[in-house]
């Protein structure tokens, strides 16, 4: 996001949605030192009381170009019930009661304070906690499951997968509905993935047309997931690469060299319907929506 003038016209976009929260997907002041300064800037477009939820992104998980325990401390957790470590890795039902979505935000593939990273291998604690998450989602028949990290692994911007291919597959073999990234400075939406019989697996670099379960844009619940890369907080743009391996997989992009444009992704849940149109900016004029019905 950072503090110039794109991020302010971002957060004016949300603003004029009056969302019941937005998800920051990480990288946010791009500067230690000014994440007060950061948090002031939603705040005053947004409101003190208003639901703005984070992660971390790499530029605030080592310390280096900020903290994330300074951005937590600044914008808090505002939902009731939430479970985990905010700012990290945290879980959320949404409305508390009767809930119709349950948030997972995770913090896979990224480097931490003396250059580790959060174990979300196989079988780890941290894959374990994910994967328990979401199995409670389902055992709380709760419509709709959303992941949000930072990292993506499906791509046609310029990172490699950096969560890990195992764990993208985890999202995917629990059925999650929607999973959020940032990182690119682009916008990337995929077609609904699954893995089964023709699809034993997502692999990154390569393509399987087995893997699409739907390539529309209405799509039904169960059948797979999306994964939308919503890298347009407000600092410059990255190239998309039509070219790449992984293209087929995507039905949307956007990029510097792409229908560049500045936004947000307005997700609008009911008990039957998920339903998402990437909102431009001010001057900016790209756009893209999708639904998943549940039948």
């Amino acid at each position: 996001m950072g503090l110039g003038d794109g991020a302010r016209r971002v957060l004016d976009t949300i603003a004029g949605l009056r969302p019941q929260l937005n998800l920051g997907l990480g990288d946010y002041s791009y500067e230690a030192g000014l994440e007060q300064e950061f948090c002031d800037m939603v705040t005053g477009k947004l409101g003190s009381d208003f639901p703005y939820q984070v992660v971390t992104g790499n530029h605030e998980s080592d310390g280096h170009d900020g903290d994330i325990q300074n951005i937590v401390r600044c914008l808090p957790n505002k939902l009731p019930g939430l479970q985990g470590d905010y700012g990290t890795q945290w879980y959320v039902d949404v409305p508390e009661r009767n809930p119709l979505v349950r948030f997972v935000m995770v913090s896979p593939g990224i480097d931490f304070h003396d250059g580790k990273n959060l174990d979300y291998s196989r079988n780890s604690e941290r894959w374990r906690w994910t994967a328990a998450a979401l199995d409670g989602a389902e055992s709380k028949r709760i419509p709709w499951t959303v992941v949000g990290m930072h990292a993506p692994c499906l791509s046609v911007g310029k990172y490699e997968c950096q969560p890990g291919k195992d764990f993208m597959n985890l999202l995917v073999d629990k059925n999650v509905d929607l999973v959020l990234t940032g990182h690119e400075h682009t916008y990337q939406r995929t077609h609904q993935l699954r893995i089964g019989v023709p699809c034993a697996n997502v692999v990154p670099d390569a393509f399987s047309t087995g893997c699409i379960a739907d390539s529309d844009q209405s799509m039904v619940h169960g059948a797979g997931t999306v994964f939308a890369t919503v890298g347009t907080g407000g600092v410059g743009f990255y190239d998309v690469h039509g070219d790449d391996s992984e293209a087929r997989y995507f039905a949307a992009m956007a990029g510097r060299n792409r229908d560049a444009a500045l936004g947000t992704l307005d997700v609008t849940a009911t008990a039957g319907r998920l339903s998402a149109r990437f909102v431009p900016a001010e001057g900016y004029s790209f756009t893209d929506d999708f639904t998943i019905e549940r039948k």
